[in-house]
Parts: structure tokens; C-alpha cells; sequence
């Protein structure tokens, strides 16, 4: 098994963007199915060590379940979920009505003098409904890096029930989807894959340090990793699609006991929970002593956590990584949710996990675009973290 180590050092360039995110309520947990499995294979790139001194935009948290900062679509502020389960980027615009986007800012192409017509139909289905929108084209701005004619969508409806809700009265105002191009609407290269196209970031990666506590800010990084907020070595998982971030699960045991082996995953920042087939996430929770709420989520008593097993994951290569009852519960409101959730996926897929931010909250994890892997290691512990 061979351990990579990747430290953070001055960079030639310093084109490297670390974006502050916050936390909020999951927007995508219920998201329908979106995937395709179709694409074509993509160039590679070395990774390489990245700049100190690269510029900032935090990540936030709200209600220990999603992860939102600031970006400007043509010199206009939105605050958007970092989604890597997503390839295009949606924002508010100036028809969505009054119910929907009173709390939101609403982009106005008058205002921009880089805005270009594009004029296509956008849409993506959630499980609660819709978001429908048109393209079109302007500058975008991570950090203080200008992403230059880069696609994005204007969204004129979002649908009424859970979903509107969480969206009209919510932290966050639109998506900036972190997948391939392959999955993206017509194709639209992401602000990322711009980024690498426009040679604004030294090196094709991203990386995300999602904090434990929503008192912290947590970290963003375009062009490389930050050694301050990990322990110990990256391990390296190859991807098994370029659509996704997709890699082999090759086991799952809970209390030393398999549950799967020999299927896929998606590392996927837009998915608050861990989350897989029915019957599987019904066994494990069984084994806990979780209980089923209204034919979705679990909960379980608080006072089991301590005692709860470990759950190992075995990913592509035989690397291991685990999650203790710490990890995988949530208290919420003086209730423990237990972090797992059955979902349904299309018989093509095969069965296949997503990995959300329970897992990434415990390891810091690295997108490497040019190499076609993802990277984890350890989080430090709260008390060392340095905040850029």
C-alpha cells in the first residue's frame, strides 16, 4: 500500500484559492437520480505541492448538515452549496418570483457588462419537485480568481413543498457543482475545469475541510491541499468513473461484520449523511439499535454512542478508513440522528454508496482532477486548526 504525502509549500505562482464554507441544510439528500453512466476518458496531469499564500473564501455550517460560502456571478454575491455530486452552477435570477427569492439576491444581467445570452433550458429534478432556469454566460469570481465565460443558470422556479421551503428560508442561494463535465447539462464545463482551462490555479485539484463545529469556518481549497488542517499522509483511491468522483467500495463491515464488498461510491459533498441500499442501511442500523422515523431517517438513543462499533470502509487499493459511533451519529437538537440512509438508485447502477459529509468531516479530502483520484486523511482536531 503506498501512502502519499503532499505538504504545503510556497507556491511559484500562488495561484491557489482557499474559499471559506459554512454549514447549512441539505439541499440534495433527497435529489433524484441524476446519474449517466456514459463518458469519455480524460487527460491526466501531475499533482505537486501547492501555495501557502493563496487567497480565501470560507465554508460555513448550518444544522450540522450542509456546506455553503460566497462567490460572484457578474460582480453580484451569491452564497452557493460546493457540490462535488453536481456539474452545474444555478443562482436566482431576476424572474424567480417573490415567494421563492425574498431572502435571496437575484442576479440582474444589467449589471454586468460581461453577461452573454445563451438562452438554453435548464432543469434538474430534486425529490420534492424541480429548479428550472435558463443559461447563459458571465464572469465568475472564487476567492479573487476570475473564472472568464463561464456557463451558469438563472433560476426562475423552485418548486413548492420541502424543498421550496428549505430553499425560500435558507442560508444558501444556489449550487456550484464540483463533478465532470460529462454529467453536466449540455456538457457546460464546470468553474473548476475552467479554472484549469484558464491556467488560473497552479495545480487540477480541490480540496475540502468541513468542520465539526458550526462555530468554525471551514476551507475550500482550489490549486492544492492545506497541510495545516490534516494529520499524518494522504492516501490515494483511484476513480472508477469520470462523471462522479466514483471509486471501488471493496468493503464495508459494521462490528466486523461485511456488509458489501466489491461495488462503487461517491465521495459527495452535497449529501449531508452516509447513504446507500435499503435493505443494507436497514441491516446496519438493526445492528446499532437505530429506529426508523417516518419511513426515512433514523434515530437513536444518545447515550449509546460511546459503545457504538466501528464502521471500515475498504476503498480501491485495500486502503481502509473508519468511522466510530462519534462520527456517524449527529446530535441535533437534543436528538441523536444516526447517520446513515437507504436510497433507491436505477438497476443500471449497480449498488453504490455515497459517502457525504459524515465521512469527509472526519477526513480531509482531496480531488485530484489531474491524476483522477481522491485523497483522505485524518482532520486534525479542533484545537489545532489553523484558519487561514
Amino acid at each position: 500500500m503506498r501512502s502519499v504525502a503532499i505538504a504545503l509549500a510556497t507556491s511559484v505562482t500562488g495561484k491557489v484559492i482557499h474559499v471559506p464554507i459554512m454549514k447549512m441544510e441539505s439541499l440534495r439528500d433527497q435529489a433524484a437520480d441524476k446519474m449517466d453512466e456514459s463518458v469519455e476518458p480524460m487527460g491526466g496531469a501531475v499533482l505537486g505541492s501547492a501555495g501557502e499564500d493563496g487567497h480565501s473564501v470560507v465554508i460555513s455550517d448550518y444544522q450540522n448538515a450542509q456546506y455553503y460560502g460566497p462567490i460572484e456571478v457578474g460582480g453580484q454575491t451569491f452564497k452557493v452549496i460546493f457540490d462535488t455530486g453536481s456539474s452545474n452552477l444555478w443562482v436566482p435570477g431576476k424572474d424567480c418570483s417573490w415567494h421563492t427569492c425574498w431572502f435571496h439576491p437575484r442576479y440582474d444581467e444589467s449589471k454586468s457588462p460581461d453577461f452573454k445570452k445563451d438562452g438554453r433550458t435548464f432543469q434538474v429534478q430534486y425529490g420534492s419537485g424541480p429548479v428550472k432556469g435558463v443559461f447563459n454566460t458571465d464572469t465568475v469570481m472564487v476567492g479573487d480568481v476570475e473564472v472568464k465565460a463561464a456557463s451558469f443558470a438563472e433560476v426562475s422556479t423552485v418548486s413548492f413543498g420541502p424543498l421550496n421551503i428549505a430553499f425560500a428560508m435558507g442560508k444558501f442561494d444556489g449550487l456550484l457543482g464540483l463533478g465532470f463535465k460529462s454529467i453536466s447539462q449540455y456538457n457546460f464545463p464546470t468553474a473548476f475545469e475552467l479554472m484549469i482551462e484558464q491556467k488560473l490555479i497552479d495545480e487540477p485539484v480541490f480540496s475540502f475541510y468541513l468542520q465539526k463545529d458550526a462555530s468554525e469556518q471551514g476551507q475550500l481549497t482550489f490549486g492544492g491541499v492545506d497541510s495545516t488542517k490534516f494529520d499524518g499522509e494522504i492516501e490515494y483511491v483511484p476513480l472508477t468513473s469520470e462523471t462522479y468522483w466514483q471509486v471501488a467500495l471493496e468493503g464495508m463491515k459494521f462490528n466486523g461484520q461485511q456488509i458489501t464488498s466489491n461495488v462503487h461510491a461517491i465521495v459527495d459533498s452535497g449529501t449531508s449523511l452516509l447513504a446507500g441500499p435499503k435493505d443494507q442501511v436497514a441491516k446496519i442500523a438493526e445492528a446499532a439499535g437505530a429506529t426508523l422515523v417516518m419511513g426515512k431517517e433514523y434515530t437513536i438513543d444518545c447515550s449509546k454512542i460511546d459503545s457504538l462499533p466501528t464502521v471500515e470502509l475498504t476503498l480501491g487499493g485495500g486502503k481502509k478508513f473508519t468511522l466510530e459511533g462519534k462520527d456517524y451519529v449527529l446530535q441535533v437538537s437534543g436528538q441523536c440522528l444516526f447517520a446513515f440512509m437507504g436510497i433507491d438508485l436505477p438497476p443500471k447502477l449497480g449498488e453504490m454508496w455515497i459517502l457525504g459529509d459524515v465521512f469527509m468531516r472526519k477526513y480531509y479530502t482531496v480531488f485530484d482532477y489531474g491524476n483522477k483520484q481522491v485523497g483522505m486523511a485524518p482532520v486534525k482536531a479542533a484545537e489545532t486548526n489553523i484558519v487561514v
